[in-house]
């Protein structure tokens, strides 16, 4: 270490690097507690300037919208790779299995809720990059209910059930992401956490009635390094 530490000297003519990369590291310590106060604004504001954009296409697309079907693959792409650019930049993110994604045909894709589930939205675009395909979502009532969201919504094909759309759509071939817990699970939840179904027949019952071959979980994982 001390040697390439020296080579550095050497090369940017600098002398005392080693001051200058603990500095740095001090820096990075400093600012760390600001960089995640600030991540679920930036969130927000990413989701924003996605719903911006989207509103820009569609005018600009307004006369092709009646002689196209694939009128938003576009838009789609295109905020699929500025979500999947922010998912390997700020968390390096990665999916492994990307296999077990069919590249036609139904399947049930089930994950947790986190509070803000910004990992879904990085598995979002990363299914659209690499199989071409929407994953329909079923989202929370309230969630329609958030200024300027509609159209954001409706390209990316959230609905917000019920058990019978749900059936329907994984019929009709396509892949459905579910989340069990769902808000309540997110905002409430801890390690003793059961999820209560009440007289909700859930996740399960839809892959009964849709009778889908495919149900699979999507599990997160977190790699600390230590500073």
């Amino acid at each position: 270490m001390l040697c390439l530490i020296h080579i550095l000297e050497e090369w940017f003519g600098v002398e005392q690097l080693e001051d200058y990369l603990n500095f740095a590291n001090y820096l990075l310590w400093v600012f760390t507690p600001l960089i995640l106060l600030i991540l679920p604004y930036f969130t927000i504001f990413l989701l924003y300037l996605t719903i911006i954009f989207l509103h820009i296409y569609k005018r600009k697309n307004v006369l092709k919208e009646a002689y196209s079907h694939n009128l938003w693959d576009g838009a789609r792409k295109t905020v699929a790779t500025l979500w999947d650019g922010h998912a390997a930049v700020w968390h390096g993110y990665e999916v492994h299995g990307m296999e077990k994604i069919p590249e036609d045909g139904p399947a049930l894709i089930i994950f947790y809720h986190g509070a803000i589930p910004i990992d879904f939205y990085y598995f979002m675009a990363k299914i659209f990059i690499h199989k071409g395909r929407t994953c329909r979502v079923v989202a929370d009532h309230f969630v329609f209910k958030i200024p300027g969201f509609s159209l954001l919504l409706d390209v990316f094909c959230a609905l917000h059930g019920p058990r019978e759309k749900c059936v329907e759509i994984l019929r009709s071939g396509h892949l459905l992401a579910i989340s069990p817990g769902g808000v309540r699970e997110a905002l409430i939840s801890d390690e003793t956490y059961n999820i209560v179904w009440g007289h909700r027949k859930g996740f399960a019952q839809v892959a009964i009635d849709a009778k889908v071959v495919s149900c699979i979980k999507l599990i997160i994982k977190v790699k600390l390094s230590q500073i």
